[in-house]
């Protein structure tokens, strides 16, 4: 799946920033990912009052990845509260390389760049392949 539509990605990733609750920070966060079935999944970031736990939009789009009949991530595109591309906080990119096709694509502030260069000398699933019983 090599066309994505990188447009379309931010349009809903906007799209779901409107929906963010972010009463505290006032820095409302979407996302959007193109699954490898081919459905666009989407998250928000949702605050809460101890600040500490709120959840970033990349959780959001995880669990709605599981909740929608999983799959792996092939392109991931992430906005702040102005549209404005928004590189995931080290914590998410993990998160996002755990569920990630080989190669998975993000649009980035320095342009589209793969999981692996965003998250170099990652550990995940696809090193515990040796280990499993």
């Amino acid at each position: 799946m090599t066309d994505i539509d990188w447009d379309l990605l931010k349009s809903r990733a906007t799209e779901a920033m409107g929906k963010a609750y972010a009463p505290y920070s006032n820095f409302p966060v979407g996302a959007a990912a193109l699954v490898d079935d081919g459905r666009i999944i989407v998250g928000c970031n949702v605050e809460n009052a101890s600040y500490g736990i709120g959840l970033c939009a990349e959780c959001a789009l995880v669990s709605t990845l599981y909740l929608t009949g999983g799959g792996k991530l092939v392109a991931f595109s992430c906005v702040d509260g102005h549209g404005n591309a928004l590189m995931p906080c080290g914590r998410c990119r993990q998160l996002l390389y755990e569920h990630s096709a080989d190669g998975m694509l993000l649009a980035t502030v320095s342009g589209v760049k793969t999981i692996d260069e965003v998250l170099p000398d990652a550990f995940g699933p696809r090193q515990l392949i040796d280990y499993a019983g």
